[in-house]
């Protein structure tokens, strides 16, 4: 089965397929895989969706005008990801969409049969989950599972039991791209109670859009941060292979000890913390330690292999 994310911590950017335009899309994810990023949750565009932001929901517009389509973005996957070393492709379909015409089965098979990497479900019927989790073991197709810091404990126990990409821990309720009311510190207690209920990668996205914003949530516990409405940002307006290039970059902690504004800039809730896993005072100095965070795709020198 696909590792998805090996260093600490995890990068997973989210766009929209056919935004940028697919043949402009393809020279993006050779970049990011020349680049390490991790994953690419990369959406079969759908409208209206309700927990999006304004950001995301323009660029699924987009996509649409451009008639990007499920059969569009499979052909797509099975161009560009034979070429990928690094990157892992995590599929995100809307249930109303794009899977309801088709028994969950059949759906399921047919990415199993494609070039992505895992497949994300959004808006999945409560119904249909033991059907979905039963197909997905029977084709061995990894799957992408969600929860929130305050899902009910049942619905929570089955997200981290099903979840064998990773399991992508939803900050706050509402539309992505605003930051939860409490801060990232507050997610620690919730990925704490998640690393008892499962051994997958726990990936947390909604608000988090910066460097410091990894830093937080590397802190808080979190093995990978998902950044979605900040990527798509980088689409909309130049160059999106130049200004993801750059995104990218920005995200990307320099080697060696940096000093405490890393840190400063983050507010309180990305304070280092006291583990060897997490960032510690190098006695003596003004500057932090932080190697398990260099760079935040790293990882092993070797790139992995593709199944």
């Amino acid at each position: 089965m696909a590792e998805f994310f090996r260093g600490a911590p995890g990068l997973a950017l989210f766009l929209n397929a056919g935004d940028p335009p697919l043949p402009v899309l393809r020279d993006v994810v050779t970049m990011l895989d020349e680049h390490r990023v991790d994953c690419l949750e990369l959406a079969v565009p759908f409208p209206n969706s309700f927990t999006d932001g304004p950001t995301v929901r323009r660029s699924a517009d987009r996509a649409l005008a451009r008639g990007v389509d499920l059969p569009a973005v499979l052909d797509f996957l099975a161009e560009v990801v034979p070429g990928l070393r690094h990157t892992r492709i995590a599929l995100l379909a809307d249930w109303s969409h794009t899977v309801k015409p088709a028994p969950i089965a059949d759906f399921v098979a047919r990415i199993a049969d494609s070039a992505a990497d895992a497949l994300l479900l959004h808006g999945l019927p409560p119904r249909l989950r033991d059907d979905y989790h039963a197909a997905a073991a029977r084709r061995e197709l990894p799957l992408v599972t969600t929860c929130y810091p305050n899902s009910p404990d049942d619905t929570r126990r089955h997200s981290a039991t099903h979840a064998s990409a990773y399991l992508y821990l939803v900050a706050h309720y509402g539309r992505s791209g605003a930051r939860p009311p409490g801060g990232f510190a507050a997610l620690a207690d919730p990925i704490s109670r998640l690393r008892t209920e499962t051994s997958a990668p726990i990936a947390v996205g909604f608000g988090a859009r910066t460097r410091a914003d990894v830093v937080a949530l590397h802190t808080a516990g979190a093995d990978a941060v998902v950044i979605g409405s900040a990527t798509v940002e980088q689409v909309e307006n130049g160059d999106p292979v130049e200004n993801l290039a750059g995104f990218v970059r920005a995200l990307t902690l320099p080697p060696g000890p940096v000093s405490r504004s890393v840190f400063a800039t983050a507010g309180p809730e990305a304070a280092p913390g006291g583990t060897a896993e997490r960032p510690t005072y190098n006695s003596g100095s003004n500057e932090i330690s932080i190697q398990a965070l260099i760079p935040v795709t790293s990882g092993s020198t070797e790139d992995k292999e593709r199944k």
